[in-house]
């Protein structure tokens, strides 16, 4: 990351970069407090549209790492504002939980099942048969289809779940319509978290633990790109992809050292 602008700006992942489920990972807790020390902007972001920022505030406490509720962003928010800007005071049927349905309420959106604009589909640990053939007839009848983002899975203690892109899959077979997906890697995540801190993508850092989301929308949305090796992608699968990461670390810890000084 040679003969740049100098940093102004991060954005980071959430699951693989500060936390696994639970627990920090070694060194989160510094490079968040080096952050916060240093006067940058910067976000924390996340796929998941399960959680309103207060609770990812509180799940973050309690692995130990203090992340400002205002300093996070989730593709619900990310979701509800580009819905926002395309349709002002619309209205949409919504699958998902407290943290999509809040930022849609608080957007100006109207929850309905009758003639909505769009359908809204997010993560859910409870998703229904009853919702989803509602979702698939709205969709039918006209409604635009929406999801938060492509995941197809997601972590659990018990082993893997099915996430928002595996239930968008199934619905996209039954009405033959494919969703807008507006989380990672959609670069509009990227541009959306860049315009909540207004800055600039040429003065900013993506840190994330997947080549297939984190950097690939870093990348698209012209961002410099770390990818640090606690997460998804190892070392040897880099190379697999058509394009590279600004820098490979084995994790944040490493770039305590980089912050709040000018990148070299």
């Amino acid at each position: 990351m040679t003969h740049h602008r100098p940093v102004e700006t991060w954005l980071t992942d959430m699951d693989g970069v500060l936390v696994h489920e639970e627990d920090a990972i070694p060194g989160a807790s510094d490079f968040v407090e080096a952050l916060k020390a240093s006067g940058k902007r910067f976000l924390v972001l996340t796929n998941n549209s399960i959680f309103t920022p207060r609770d990812l505030r509180a799940r973050l406490m309690g692995s130990g790492i203090d992340v400002p509720e205002d300093a996070i962003w989730t593709s619900a928010l990310a979701t509800a504002q580009f819905l926002a800007d395309q349709r002002p005071g619309g209205s949409a049927y919504v699958v998902g939980e407290a943290g999509l349905t809040t930022a849609m309420h608080d957007v100006g959106f109207v929850m309905t099942e009758r003639n909505p604009d769009y359908v809204v589909l997010g993560e859910t640990r409870t998703y229904s048969f009853e919702s989803i053939t509602r979702a698939i007839r709205l969709i039918d009848n006209g409604a635009r289809f929406i999801a938060t983002n492509p995941d197809p899975s997601g972590p659990s203690p018990a082993g893997k779940l099915p996430a928002t892109g595996s239930v968008a899959a199934l619905i996209s077979t039954a009405t033959g319509r494919q969703p807008y997906y507006v989380g990672k890697p959609n670069p509009l995540m990227m541009r959306s978290a860049l315009n909540r801190l207004d800055a600039h993508s040429e003065t900013t850092i993506m840190v994330g633990d997947r080549m297939d989301t984190d950097i690939i929308s870093g990348l698209e949305a012209g961002l410099r790109s770390v990818l640090v090796l606690t997460g998804s992608t190892s070392r040897e699968q880099i190379e697999r992809f058509p394009y590279r990461p600004s820098r490979v670390v084995d994790s944040v810890a490493d770039l305590i050292r980089f912050v709040g000084h000018e990148e070299r």
